[in-house]
């Protein structure tokens, strides 16, 4: 069983949340405060119930200790403006330390503490026991509400949870475990699931681990390929992965055994390259010219999806139709976020990283019943993959 933020009485105590502020950056500037935003109903409500706020995250791949290029001053800077003049938001130059001990005991109510990038120190994501001591060592109460890194077990995902009195998950956590819970283990029927993305590899567990659950699978993406070429279909020079061919087959055989629908690209948006530079053509079938690529799929295929989805009361959705980034091979994605968006009666789940991204870019996330804030995180959870961040918080 998981607690959340709601059952904990917070009046005075240090609450540590573990955040994700991962954000990017132009020079000191947040370019997109998605996640900051998604932060703030915990943060207020752990404010609301009197608690010393503490927030904690990491921001990209620092290499060797501190650099200034990754501070989380930008995102502290951010958080102040989102949660105006009422909430000082003060920023440590550390994660641990003394000085930091000092600024914990001193918090006011009502001053939110951000501390310093924590993988500023190796010992975060080697989930070292002493550093996760040290971490544990500021805080009465330990709430995640990072859903983006709960498949990692780091020392602020995971190490300091059992050295800390009491555990909970944030309200962001709570939506992201209710809905992606749902989808796995209540979807009301039809359940259609949609996969895309480069490779078949990435996706294999969750395509496993769905199939007894769905009514129907779509797929698209450059994944697409790999299963059409088992089928006997030319692919052209779409990306193939040769080695996963034999798995595509067994696939599509459990599929028939379940008397589950895997729907597969009837015809494409094809390129000579992947960019903005290439030409396009459509397919008049499944069969792709000798040197062209698929990067999109076709208007029968995208006609297709859209009678699937309209169909369904529950649809998931992970991995982008086709190279959405580039205009020209962006329709596909863009007619399938439409579909789920239009689809009132349905419980819509994006499964975060590139469809997420694509969902927020195109304008349909606010359409959506939840747009996922972990992209590995929601894929290993749609494997059926006990995740880390939420093993920690597990209580008896």
């Amino acid at each position: 069983m998981i607690r959340y933020i709601d059952d904990l009485q917070l009046t005075g105590k240090r609450v540590f949340i573990r955040v994700d502020f991962n954000v990017p950056l132009e020079g000191k500037r947040v370019t997109d405060d998605t996640r900051i935003r998604e932060a703030l109903p915990t943060l207020r409500r752990a404010l609301e119930l009197g608690g010393k706020v503490i927030l904690a995250s990491h921001l990209g791949r620092p290499k060797a200790g501190p650099d200034p290029k990754f501070s989380l001053e930008p995102a502290a800077t951010r958080l102040a403006e989102l949660l105006g003049p009422k909430h000082e938001v003060i920023l440590a130059d550390d994660c641990v330390g003394d000085g930091v001990k000092k600024q914990v005991k001193e918090l006011k109510d009502g001053q939110v503490l951000v501390l310093e990038n924590l993988r500023f120190h190796k010992e975060e994501e080697g989930n070292d026991e002493s550093f996760a001591r040290e971490l544990a060592s500021l805080a009465d109460v330990y709430v995640n509400d990072a859903f983006g890194t709960a498949h990692r077990a780091h020392a602020s995902t995971a190490g300091m949870v059992p050295f800390v009195k009491e555990k909970a998950a944030g309200l962001l956590m709570k939506k992201e475990i209710e809905y992606l819970g749902r989808v796995l283990k209540n979807p009301e029927k039809p359940f259609v699931a949609i996969l895309g993305g480069a490779k078949v590899s990435d996706k294999i567990k969750v395509i496993e681990n769905l199939l007894p659950k769905v009514d129907v699978l779509l797929i698209g993406g450059a994944m697409a390929y790999t299963f059409l070429k088992v089928q006997g279909a030319e692919v052209g020079k779409s990306r193939v992965e040769e080695d996963k061919l034999p798995l595509a087959s067994k696939l599509l055989e459990a599929a028939q055994r379940l008397k589950t629908s895997i729907v597969l690209p009837v015809d494409h948006v094809v390129g000579t390259e992947p960019s903005d530079k290439s030409d396009k053509r459509e397919t008049p079938d499944r069969n792709i010219p000798a040197d062209w690529m698929g990067l999109d799929i076709g208007p029968k295929t995208r006609a297709q999806f859209t009678q699937h989805i309209r169909g369904a009361k529950t649809v998931v959705w992970n991995g982008p139709m086709g190279l959405f980034e580039v205009e020209k091979f962006a329709e596909g994605t863009r007619v399938v976020a439409d579909a789920m968006a239009n689809n009132r009666g349905a419980v819509t789940v994006i499964g975060g990283g590139d469809s997420a991204a694509a969902v927020q870019q195109m304008g349909y996330g606010d359409k959506m019943s939840h747009v996922s804030t972990g992209g590995g995180a929601s894929l290993e959870f749609l494997e059926g993959i006990a995740l880390p961040g939420l093993k920690a918080l597990e209580t008896k």
